[in-house]
């Protein structure tokens, strides 16, 4: 058992013990409630204190038991904090005490169900970027890893009402289950669509027919690790120069070349722009790769002439500089009104 917990059931069963022993008094020697208290105190802190009143024989025989039951629980109590004190308990309540006002604190966050090994690079891309998110992990072992990395975590079931919302499923942005079992998975899918309508949920799919289920369950995206893995390795054989641009397009390790989607916000300047007169390419040197509607239908390769509308998705590829560079563009509304002034005159036939 956790010493913390050793403790507070000992301190528990000293107050009761206090309460027994002063209305022990009350009925055997007819005390008044004081000196009933004062003497059971005294008792169990052997302090060697003359008795109150003289105690009959049934007084004698009950202050022997309260004797011995109170030193072993005083000797219980001093053990629990003695093993409080040299185990470190005292830190890890207060860091934990820390990581909980952080958790509290946490919005638009991601809820990562599992840390199993997808999980884990799940947590080391998102540290990378960064993006604010904790983990749920009911196993106790895994919690040291998850400590020695010091991510945001709570222990507990993610199937579980009272995890998520200890979790702040209500203000969270998304969730991903990657728990090993299908079953699972669908069950956390299902609490979390209950509890939170609007959240984005992201589920893992280890079996062939789970990808429906999860579906139902209130999924907005299925992903299949292995699915993935044989398609990717089959291709690095069919394709493998295609293969290999993607990883370097999209993995973190990479770092002279990225692709990395950026949100046009509704009011943004650029709206009802098109890609010449918003000048993002020659702004930055970004290659626009796409742009995903709000709708959801995907423009690839978009001409010069595809309009810029509300909360459209640029997929653009470019160095890492440059992404950052129309990020602040996009998000820079006086920038943008001088840029686009700029490309309407050096382009009058495109504006």
């Amino acid at each position: 058992m956790d010493p913390v917990r050793h403790f507070k059931i000992s301190i528990l069963i000293l107050a009761l013990l206090v309460s027994a022993g002063t209305a022990g008094y009350m009925v055997i020697e007819g005390w008044v409630f004081l000196d009933a208290l004062y003497m059971t105190i005294i008792t169990l802190g052997t302090v060697g204190f003359k008795e109150v009143h003289d105690l009959g024989n049934a007084g004698k025989l009950f202050t022997i038991g309260l004797i011995v039951f109170g030193v072993s629980v005083l000797g219980y109590i001093v053990g629990s904090l003695a093993q409080i004190m040299f185990e470190g308990q005292i830190q890890r309540i207060i860091g934990r005490k820390k990581v909980e006002r952080k958790i509290e604190a946490l919005r638009d966050h991601y809820i990562i169900c599992g840390f199993g090994r997808i999980g884990a690079l799940i947590c080391r891309e998102f540290a990378a970027k960064p993006i604010p998110f904790l983990v749920i992990e009911k196993h106790p072992e895994v919690h040291e890893k998850l400590h020695h990395e010091e991510y945001l975590h709570i222990r507990g079931d993610a199937t579980e009402d009272e995890t998520l919302l200890r979790a702040g499923i209500k203000r969270a942005k998304g969730l991903i289950s990657v728990v090993t079992s299908d079953t699972e998975n669908v069950y956390i899918t299902l609490t979390a669509r209950g509890l939170n309508p609007d959240l984005y949920i992201l589920a893992r799919s280890g079996e062939e027919g789970s990808e429906i289920k999860l579906k139902r369950a209130g999924a907005n995206k299925v992903v299949s690790p292995y699915l993935i893995g044989g398609s990717r390795m089959a291709q690095a054989i069919l394709r493998p120069n295609v293969v290999d641009f993607i990883e370097i397009a999209t993995g973190r390790e990479h770092l002279d070349l990225q692709m990395e989607e950026i949100l046009i916000p509704e009011k943004s300047a650029f709206v009802g722009e098109n890609l010449v007169t918003a000048g993002f390419r020659k702004e930055t040197g970004v290659i626009i790769v796409g742009i995903k509607k709000a709708s959801g239908k995907m423009v690839f390769n978009p001409n010069p002439h595809t309009k810029i509308e509300t909360l459209d998705t640029l997929i653009v590829l470019g160095e890492p500089v440059a992404i950052a560079k129309l990020e602040q563009l996009v998000a820079c509304d006086s920038c943008a009104d001088t840029i686009i002034k700029k490309h309407r005159k050096e382009h009058p036939d495109h504006a």
